[in-house]
């Protein structure tokens, strides 16, 4: 094929970790005397500052956004235990993993090309007597969430999971993403919004919730809750053993560092300039796409995008490979099927559960998994390389 252009040399992500991130950093270690790189008071300052960003009361800071995934699971499946949760067909892998390995059967419901999220519509088709958790990703930055929804989760007592490991700083009617669920999971990997090198946080307004997932973080060990109470009660029930040495439940050790948290510290101070960047680079994107070759009605309202959504409007192999081979030439790193690599249910994990042929099932996802792309989005991202990007997927 022609080459299309010269290259624009355009990563998933560029410079999310800075010189200043690494200074702090190094600065941090050069006070030798009170070196400590295991959790401890920065993790906890990092957390009470996420908390206040967000507009939460607790934040438990861990390893990684699927380890997020992973205890918040656990700790509602302690707490309220099995049933069916309802999740989406595109989503990372974990959020499904985490609903398996706890011994939840998961539910999927189809997505709404327009937020990529689960449909609401298709969400109510799947509410059962058994249902205990809705599980709603908000994909790439996009808000998934409706007053209908929320007004029938309440109304059926049914608990609202928000994954926004894409979305930091995306809102629903002026209220960020992640005040809405019983708890609510974000990933800060390298690619995303807010980086820590790994790491994700747990955040709820439930005061029971939040003391399991600190027990849950750390071995199960009952001496990691902040409530007097509750160590009271196990170090009663349990005599023969020393409240140091009590685990509760059989959890999971993923814990983060001091490092991790004294760049996510820094990296906050600029998380909503740079999201201000990211905003109005998407619909300089969206704005200059040929709408005839490539649907651009995504609901925009509130998002906060850390990577463009590029969907074909019909499902044309042919066009397909062109913007694939283009993108290529072009040194324009993407990803096909958008968020996890497209529909879960064609996975091989899943179709050892679901059945071979589930993912027939769920049109809008299987469109996206062939038909959906995503470029990176970032704030050192120039705009004229997205308007030259734009004229080029048009040419085609």
């Amino acid at each position: 094929m022609k080459k299309t252009s010269l290259p624009l040399n355009l990563p998933l992500m560029l410079n999310n970790i800075t010189k200043d991130d690494l200074n702090c950093v190094v600065d941090y270690i050069k006070d030798k005397d009170n070196l400590i790189l295991t959790q401890s008071g920065k993790v906890k300052e990092f957390e009470e500052k996420w908390s206040e960003w967000l507009g939460v009361k607790y934040s438990v800071f861990v390893n990684s956004g699927s380890s997020a995934n992973l205890i918040t699971i656990a700790a509602i499946r302690e707490i309220y235990g099995l049933g069916e949760i309802i999740v989406p067909p595109l989503t990372w892998v974990s959020d499904i993993a985490s609903v398996i390995q706890n011994g939840f059967t998961p539910v999927f419901a189809d997505i709404n090309i327009q937020t990529l999220g689960m449909d609401t519509n298709e969400i109510f088709k799947k509410i059962t007597p058994k249902t205990k958790a809705v599980f709603l990703t908000h994909i790439l930055g996009y808000n998934a969430l409706t007053d209908e929804l929320l007004s029938e989760l309440e109304k059926r007592n049914i608990i609202l999971i928000e994954d926004v490991c894409e979305s930091h700083g995306a809102t629903f009617n002026n209220k960020k993403l992640g005040t809405y669920g019983l708890v609510s999971n974000f990933s800060f990997f390298y690619a995303h919004h807010i980086s820590t090198i790994e790491g994700g946080m747990v955040c709820t307004n439930d005061e029971k919730i939040y003391q399991y997932l600190r027990m849950f973080r750390s071995h199960g060990m009952v001496r990691e809750s902040t409530n007097e109470n509750l160590k009271q009660a196990y170090s009663e029930k349990h005599p023969d053993l020393r409240l140091d040495f009590i685990f509760a439940f059989p959890a999971y050790n993923v814990r983060s560092t001091e490092i991790n948290a004294i760049i996510g510290l820094n990296q906050l101070k600029r998380l909503d300039s740079n999201n201000e960047i990211r905003k109005e680079n998407l619909s300089i994107f969206l704005d200059n796409l040929d709408k005839n070759k490539y649907f651009t009605e995504f609901e925009t309202e509130g998002s906060c995008n850390y990577a463009f959504t590029l969907v074909l409007r019909k499902p044309d192999m042919d066009f397909c490979n062109k913007v694939m081979n283009a993108l290529s030439d072009l040194k324009v790193e993407f990803r096909r099927g958008t968020s996890g690599g497209g529909n879960q249910l064609r996975q091989p994990y899943l179709k050892k559960i679901m059945g071979e042929f589930e993912h027939e099932k769920y049109p809008n996802a299987e469109h996206i998994h062939f038909f959906g792309f995503y470029i990176g989005n970032y704030p050192d991202l120039e705009k004229n390389k997205i308007y030259k990007l734009c004229k080029i997927l048009n040419s085609l």
